[in-house]
């Protein structure tokens, strides 16, 4: 339902699912190495030995009748969502601390049984986005900039952090078509959904005091509201399942991406003495391929096997440690046990092996003038295990 609206006008009956998937995630950085924006050696080391913490998804599907051929669906999803959490003093320490990113997807859909052969669905989202950042400020480049009496570039820091969030909304298309017995064709639409985040900028000053001059006499670097624009984006996908036989199908799925409406992400601050904070990102947009099949030995029991391949939208040129992805390639399992026709337990587990992330981000890139350079890479795997309860009523 969540990928396809139509999927519920082929169900009848009063259905709901719920599930909970553990996202197991380790990022191991390595070699990382920085400079300050007065080009002297940052220091510190490569930020950790995982920068990212297992979390757990919940997400509920919910189906109702409410004609003969109208089904009235219901999801309660997490579709995009990341931690990223370097330590205090890394090298890099001047263009990511700490990143967060988390997002609630309501989606209620109103899907149509047009004929046995042909489904359509549409669908509303309601979506909340939060997130945090948080990055290192150099107060002793600033201050040697300034000729500050014994400013060390790279050893007086302070921190800037932004918290902020936003509701909201977007929408999603679908139709499945049955063309031969056996054979489901779908394609779906889900749309951008545009969020103009607004929060709080919060600024530590460093002990040597540069940055408590600096703010006395300029007005910057003080608490102040703070907002951004964050586009989640759209995405076309087409899918197909085959039944070879009464117990086994083959399914397959492709699924573009508009990632290229994330040129880059912008902070504004109330105080208009602060400057904008700016991340060049550049992304591109992507293709995501899946190949997978079900087997059912036994009326209560089905097997799942897949494999995918999924597009990075990240460039190298612009690859920075908030968001150190990199292609990634999944090999996913599957057990279904249905005691009962009135519930089910699905249990599925994915794991990602990714390509090294290398970061060479220079500091004439635009927005890095006071963060400086930094180069490193990043190795990464996920696991993911997932349980779902489906009941029918």
């Amino acid at each position: 339902g969540f990928f396809n609206p139509a999927a519920f006008a082929r169900h009848d009956g009063a259905q709901a699912a719920l599930v909970g998937t553990l996202i197991a995630p380790h990022a191991d950085p390595r070699r990382a190495a920085g400079t300050t924006a007065a080009g002297t050696p940052a220091g510190g080391g490569s930020g950790g030995s995982d920068l990212t913490p297992d979390s757990v998804a919940p997400a509920f599907y919910g189906l109702l009748p409410v004609a003969d051929d109208v089904r009235l669906g219901l999801s309660v999803t997490v579709p995009w969502g990341l931690e990223t959490d370097y330590s205090e003093g890394w090298a890099g320490r001047y263009h990511a601390l700490n990143t967060r990113l988390m997002t609630v997807n309501l989606n209620p859909v109103l899907a149509w049984r047009v004929t046995d052969r042909l489904q359509i669905g549409a669908g509303l989202q309601a979506q909340y986005a939060d997130g945090e950042l948080s990055e290192a400020i150099d107060f002793g480049s600033i201050g040697a900039s300034a000729s500050f009496p014994g400013a060390t570039p790279g050893a007086m820091d302070g921190a800037a952090e932004v918290e902020a969030d936003d509701w909201a909304f977007g929408f999603n298309l679908g139709i499945l078509l049955e063309p031969i017995d056996r054979l489901r064709l779908g394609l779906a639409y889900r749309s951008r959904v545009k969020h103009e985040l607004e929060g709080d900028a919060r600024f530590d000053l460093d002990a040597a005091g540069i940055g408590a001059t600096l703010s006395a006499a300029t007005g910057a670097f003080v608490n102040t509201g703070a907002r951004a624009e964050l586009v989640t984006p759209d995405s076309v996908s087409m899918g197909a399942h085959y039944e070879l036989a009464p117990d086994w199908a083959v399914m397959a799925q492709a699924k573009w991406t508009n990632w290229s409406v994330f040129d880059d992400l912008t902070i504004e601050f109330d105080n208009p003495i602060q400057d904008d904070s700016i991340t060049t990102m550049d992304w591109r947009d992507t293709w995501f391929f899946a190949v997978g099949t079900t087997w059912r030995p036994a009326p209560a029991w089905t097997l799942r096997a897949g494999a995918a391949y999924d597009e990075s939208p990240v460039p190298d040129r612009t690859r920075n440690p908030r968001i150190p992805d990199a292609d990634r390639y999944w090999l996913s399992l599957g057990l279904g046990y249905q005691p009962t026709p009135g519930i089910a337990l699905d249990l599925a587990y994915t794991h990602f092996f990714m390509d090294e992330a290398e970061i060479d981000l220079s500091q004439t890139l635009p927005g890095n003038a006071a963060r400086g350079s930094l180069t490193g890479e990043v190795h990464s795997q996920v696991d993911i295990l997932s349980l779902q309860l489906r009941l029918s009523f």
